[in-house]
């Protein structure tokens, strides 16, 4: 009776303390395609996501129902840094839901003029309404509309604290007239949360800094000299320190009731990250919210162990050809591509032998060569010759109303019938990381899928007789990109290749960038007068050293523009359902193709490439 009392006690409360009007909540999902357009249309960063903010702590100010409840004031803020925009999970602070709406629409257009970084929270919101409404001045009527609403939903000033009136009047004023405030009194809580303004991002610690700091960018050298002296202000942390865990006292059996449970503790010392020794590692000091500290037991070096679990043994790797090629990569950050960033890795597959194309392939492959042979004998009329066949009847109409207005000298007037020249070179490179070792159902996973469409597509190129070429790629880091060799240009289509397209196994990760450089310059190589670089993955770039994230996404979008100001046609055929978010940003918005069912793209590959060679 008790528990059910205090049920009812608890519901009742907690909607009595939450301010919000539910019947009026949009959510976040209901508007991610009308925000995510509306910010990269009017100059947001094309390549940062648009996601819904997760709570974040806030200290305001109880109410005294809110006291009551026990609310937690998780706040869901509109917030951005380099790689996404987070705009609230919903927005329900408004009575009509149209307001809530058009709240989401003008945080997506505040966040699209803003580059992230904040100087004064208060001040530089200002200032941005200004911008915004002085460059889009068709937004006013629905600002008005916004600030008159949002100031009337304000807490009563009278019933704050003398120093928390100020500030609640300061903020009024700098709603209803943008730019008109320019010094805020200092509080010991936060204002209530300002949901018309972006806020600064999680990382940062200030909300409302009474000075001003500089954040130009630098020099390397200013900036490596300046960030001994703000490490201090910037890196504040939570800190814990802890008994360092005995050895002897690694393992911990106890039993409740009839459960045993087991926990096991390596001792491994993870004070230090594993990225390159020449890389500043300050940023993942950043995103620690609490350091634990341990007195270090053991100073012996054997005590230090530096392992990685994800490559295997020599004697269970592919097969490697020669010592590697370095190439470039792009750091977006500094603007530049950096030489001999990343060493790739050509590779042959391990055990591969020689296999004819299996039975289950076999009438499929008859369906798509027959296909594909109609290519050779395509033929058409080359109009306007000086000599063929036939006359030309467009061109002689021509060249006889030129001649009854004035004299012309005679023009081609034949047709000659010619046969399908393809002057064409295709390089197909396939992603091979870890994720295509999920499965699509009980019987194939995504390296089967990828296998069987390799073997169909060189089955088609082979009977039309293209000249073409077949990689794979994975990647461990930068410096083990690996660039799995399956058939060369110079290579016949056999039973060679056909055995290494059915020995290639799932590898790591995604280093895109490197591979699709390193295919630029093979099929660059090629005489033909068309060159196509197709792309066959089933998700974005990313790989274990900060390659994750846009720095990944930037580095394989640089690397596409080489291969187009090369004259090269790179298209990327993928299952990434999620691939409308970043695909149109790095091959454009028609070079690209979603395959939706996996299943499919064995046959879905071959009349991709019909279609992009036949036009």
């Amino acid at each position: 009776m008790e528990e059910w009392v205090g049920g009812l006690w608890h519901k009742y409360i907690t909607r009595k303390a939450n301010p919000e009007f539910d019947h009026a909540r949009v959510s976040f999902d209901e508007v991610s395609k009308s925000v995510g357009m509306v910010f990269r249309a009017l100059g947001g960063n094309a390549v940062k996501r648009v996601e819904a903010a997760s709570g974040r702590e806030y200290l305001s100010r109880k109410s005294f129902l809110q006291k009551i409840s026990g609310d937690t004031q998780l706040v869901s803020l509109a917030w951005q840094d380099e790689e996404s925009l987070r705009l609230p999970e919903s927005i329900a602070m408004f009575d009509d839901k149209s307001l809530n709406y058009d709240l989401y629409i003008w945080l997506a257009v505040l966040a699209s003029h803003h580059g992230g970084r904040f100087s004064h929270w208060a001040t530089d919101n200002q200032t941005l309404v200004v911008n915004v409404l002085d460059k889009l001045p068709g937004l006013r009527s629905r600002y008005s509309r916004l600030a008159k609403a949002f100031v009337e939903s304000r807490p009563e000033i009278d019933k704050l604290p003398k120093a928390e009136q100020e500030m609640e009047l300061a903020i009024v004023k700098a709603i209803l007239t943008p730019g008109s405030v320019t010094q805020f009194p200092m509080v010991n809580f936060a204002p209530k949360a300002v949901y018309l303004w972006l806020y600064p991002s999680v990382c940062s610690d200030e909300i409302l800094s009474p000075e001003y700091q500089d954040f130009d960018e630098k020099s390397d050298d200013e900036e490596q000299q300046s960030n001994s002296a703000k490490k201090s202000e910037t890196s504040r942390k939570k800190a814990e320190r802890v008994d360092s865990p005995d050895e002897r006292e690694g393992m911990m059996i106890f039993r409740l009731e009839s459960l045993f449970s087991w926990s096991e503790f390596s001792k491994l010392d993870r004070g230090c990250d594993d990225s390159d020794d020449d890389e500043d590692n300050s940023g993942t000091v950043e995103d620690l919210d609490k350091i634990t500290l341990a007195k270090q037991q053991d100073q012996q070096k054997s005590g230090q162990i530096k392992i990685d679990l994800d490559l295997p043994s020599a004697s269970e790797d592919d097969i490697p050809l020669g010592e590697g090629f370095k190439l470039p990569e792009w750091d977006y950050k500094k603007q530049i591509l950096q030489e001999e960033r990343c060493l790739l890795q050509p590779m042959l597959p391990k055990d591969a032998q020689a296999a004819k194309l299996p039975v289950r392939l076999q009438k499929i492959a008859k369906t798509i060569q027959a296909q594909f042979e109609q290519l050779r004998s395509v033929r058409y009329w080359l109009k306007a010759q000086p000599q063929g066949e036939e006359l030309d009847l467009s061109a002689w109409l021509d060249f006889y109303v030129e001649s009854k207005i004035a004299p012309s000298a005679e023009k081609g007037l034949f047709q000659s019938f010619r046969g399908n020249n393809r002057d064409l070179s295709c390089l197909l490179l396939a992603d091979l990381s870890m994720s295509t070792d999920a499965h699509l159902d009980n019987d194939n996973r995504v390296i089967d899928v990828v296998q069987d469409s390799l073997l169909l597509f060189g089955e088609a190129l082979q009977s039309v007789g293209d000249n073409f070429a077949m990689y794979g790629f994975s990647s461990v880091k930068r410096h083990n990109v690996r660039f799995t060799m399956l058939k060369n240009f110079n290579e016949s289509y056999n039973d060679h290749v056909r055995g290494r397209i059915q020995a290639i196994r799932p590898g790591f990760y995604t280093r895109m960038g490197a591979a699709i450089r390193q295919a630029t310059q093979v099929i660059n190589e090629q005489k033909s007068s068309e060159k196509l670089l197709l792309i066959l993955t089933d998700g974005k770039p990313n790989d274990i050293d900060h390659y994750e994230g846009r720095f990944g996404i930037e580095d394989t979008r640089n690397a596409i523009n080489e291969a187009k100001r090369l004259g090269i046609k790179p298209f990327c055929i993928t299952i990434d359902t999620d691939a409308q978010e970043y695909l149109p940003y790095l091959f454009g918005s028609d070079g690209f193709t979603v395959i939706l069912r996996p299943e499919q793209l064995p046959l879905r590959l071959p009349q991709l490439y019909h279609q992009l060679t036949s036009q």
